[in-house]
């Protein structure tokens, strides 16, 4: 084999031991001058390892790569222009969170790196315990421990050089915060599609545009791209102004580099020694608490639950009334017509049961966003990331996982958050477990009717919690069967406490409100209209007209009442959509529905709000019924077993969301495959579930 080079760029803060480690390396020869230009010492190591020439430069001690000082800008200028393989980042394993923002622009650079945790001798006569393992994995680089004053791990470090060296480069796992991220992902597109040509990475040279690096800016003034690049950057630094409220870059990329060091500490670093606690680890003893910490977050959970339906509760009513007289003066004035049956019933129906939810989306969405601004959402994800890991989850899961107890739309997009695929992937597929508000409706229909009024909520969080828990175990699942792979852990950031900034507040809650009317929208507007069209057609003339007869011909109300719903269900049992529900009956038999029953679940894969009132219609009740009616509660009382009630809630506690959660999971997901998986593995799971449902309940009663 060749001679080959490997050239390798020392970089550290001041006093981390960098000298002693060059000193340490054995056989090696030293050499000394300046750099090029100043009067910054440069120190440079040559020594041959497995047939290897490996040329170590000692970079000045820098604190950040800025230029605030000669030797972070000798530093800063040495990694941007100058040829190296390998980053050698030796940390003070006595003040490794200090340490890591510095290991934090290194990550940013996207080049090989092997980091040493130098002064383990001292770290350990202080009693501070590293997780170099764990780190190892957060960081997406090998950590070794050494100790540059007691020759130890330093071959273990020159041998890492030569495996660094011949291994293929991994992409950086340094992840920012999501509105960053964002900002990159709008900046490196623009390059992509220009087709713009650069030696380093479009998410690199993103970073570098975000952080006003001078350097980068002076070469885009001299390029064409600066004219559609330009009002790229005014917008992002605009949103970050609105999340971070400052214009000082600096300031923002300093509060990144913070949270992602205390994240990174608080995972891998143990320390018993006694020292004086600041205000925020005063407040993080009590919030992250291994005992009081999770009852702390489940009472806030539960305040916000309960704002999200009662408050959620008064604006809906309004909306339901505004939608019902909408509906009724369409007709009027439209007059009794196919036009305007499906302009009220199928286009107004439709969109009001997109805006009667919304309330409890923006309620939802704002009481989130006011405990993410504060700092505490990180820390609950850090607080649940242990046990979420059991079930083969982050525990930045939790996040979307909750938000799909509102509505399953933006819980699909807040699983952005989590940048491993195959993580987001497997808490794409399990989110529809958590019953949204949307499903709320069919519990109180049949606990209500089955249940007392003492019991019926009890059941209702009965089932809220067991579609969570069900959803734990199919993960879990998941992960062993479909997901198989070693846990990626990513640093859970830790960032400062702020008080909530409520100019934030309004940005967020207004997109996600936004986009909720826009997509979900959209897709329940069309469903609802193929449905009315799928439940009204065909026509059936000569029965309209024989049961015209009979009606006009009835004695009383009631007797006319009974024979319009006698036609009514005629009519839907032989439509388009009756004869799916008797195409599909012997399917849903094992479980212990009627053709019925199997329309209305059908019905539901549009969006589950139609459900109620499918049962009212295929009940002869007319679709003017909603949960509390009583009509439709005896008529399910009467008309379905108990055993099948059961079975019902535990298969619509379980399948498909509705057609516009669906459209936005296969865009989320990645394709239309992940939908059919998604759509299979769901059904399937439902079925099974409800049978031993239906089975065991039957044995019982």
């Amino acid at each position: 084999m060749n001679n080959k080079t490997i050239k390798v760029a020392l970089v550290g803060q001041p006093n981390v031991g960098k000298s002693m480690l060059i000193n340490s390396i054995s056989n090696a020869r030293l050499k000394v001058g300046n750099f090029s230009g100043v009067t910054v010492a440069k120190e440079e190591v040559f020594l041959t390892y497995k047939d290897y020439k490996i040329e170590i430069t000692d970079l000045p001690g820098a604190y950040s790569l800025n230029e605030y000082t000669l030797e972070e800008k000798v530093t800063k200028e040495f990694l941007d222009n100058s040829p190296y393989d390998i980053i050698l980042n030796v940390l003070d394993s006595t003040n490794l969170e200090r340490n890591l923002y510095l290991t934090s622009e290194l990550l940013a650079l996207d080049k090989k790196m092997i980091i040493a945790l130098n002064m383990i001798d001292e770290a350990q006569k202080e009693d501070i315990q590293i997780d170099e393992k764990q780190l190892s994995k957060i960081l997406g680089k090998p950590c070794f421990k050494t100790s540059a004053a007691k020759n130890i791990g330093i071959n273990e470090v020159i041998e890492a050089i030569v495996t660094k060296f011949e291994d293929k480069k991994l992409p950086t796992k340094l992840i920012f915060s999501d509105v960053i991220e964002e900002e990159i992902e709008n900046i490196s597109k623009l390059f992509k599609e220009t087709g713009f040509k650069t030696h380093c990475t479009y998410r690199e040279l993103a970073l570098k545009l975000l952080k006003e690096d001078k350097q980068t800016y002076k070469v885009f003034h001299d390029e064409p791209i600066w004219v559609k690049l330009q009002p790229i950057l005014n917008n992002a630094f605009e949103h970050l102004n609105i999340h971070y409220n400052t214009k000082n870059v600096e300031d923002i990329f300093n509060d990144e580099k913070f949270a992602f060091a205390k994240g990174a500490v608080t995972e891998t670093v143990k320390q018993k020694v006694s020292v004086q606690k600041t205000l925020t680890e005063k407040i993080d003893g009590l919030l992250i608490h291994k005992i009081f910490g999770i009852p702390i977050f489940l009472f806030l959970m539960w305040g916000l639950f309960q704002l999200t339906f009662v408050l959620g509760n008064i604006p809906m009513d309004m909306i339901d009334s505004f939608f019902a007289s909408l509906i009724d003066s369409t007709k009027e004035i439209l007059g009794d017509n196919e036009f305007a049956s499906i302009v009220a019933d199928g286009a107004i129906a439709g969109v009001g049961a997109v805006i009667l939810f919304l309330p409890n989306i923006v309620i939802l969405f704002f009481g989130i966003a006011l405990l993410e601004t504060t700092g505490y959402m990180s820390r609950v994800a850090f607080l649940l990331n242990g046990f979420f890991h059991k079930f083969g989850l982050h525990g930045k899961s939790f996040i979307p996982l909750v938000t799909g107890f509102g509505c399953s739309v933006p819980a699909y997009m807040a699983a952005r958050t989590l940048k491993n695929e195959k993580d987001r992937l497997l808490t794409l597929f399990i989110i529809g477990f958590m019953s949204c508000g949307a499903r709320l409706p069919i519990y109180v229909l049949f606990t209500g009717a089955f249940f007392s009024a003492e019991n019926a909520g009890n059941v209702i969080f009965i089932i809220y919690i067991s579609g969570a828990l069900l959803g734990l175990v199919a993960a879990k699942v998941l992960k062993i069967v479909v997901f198989k792979s070693e846990d990626e852990p990513f640093v859970m950031e830790m960032p400062k406490y702020r008080m909530p900034s409520f100019k934030l507040i309004r940005h967020t809650v207004s997109n996600q409100a936004y986009m909720y009317l826009k997509k979900a929208g959209t897709y329940i507007l069309a469903a609802s209209i193929l449905i009315w069209f799928a439940s009204n057609y065909p026509k059936y003339p000569l029965i309209e007209e024989q049961y015209s007869v009979k009606i006009e011909q009835a004695m009383s109300e009631e007797e006319q009442s009974y024979l319009s719903g006698k036609l009514a269900l005629y009519n839907l049992e032989n439509s388009y959509l009756g004869k799916i529900g008797k195409f599909s009956e012997p399917f849903f038999a094992p479980l212990g529905f009627d053709w019925k029953m199997s329309i209305a679940l059908e019905t539901g894969l549009a969006a589950k709000e139609i459900v109620v009132s499918t049962l009212g219609i295929l009940y002869g009740l007319g679709e003017d019924n909603d949960e509390n009616s009583k009509g439709l509660l005896e008529k399910i009382k009467n008309n379905i077993p108990f055993a099948s009630a059961i079975s019902f809630i535990v298969f619509v506690m379980i399948y498909l969301p509705c057609l516009a959660a669906s459209m936005v999971f296969a865009k989320e997901a990645g394709g239309w495959k992940y939908l059919v998986y998604l759509f299979v593995f769901t059904t399937a799971t439902a079925w099974i579930f409800s049978f031993i449902a239906y089975n065991i309940t039957r044995l019982i009663v």
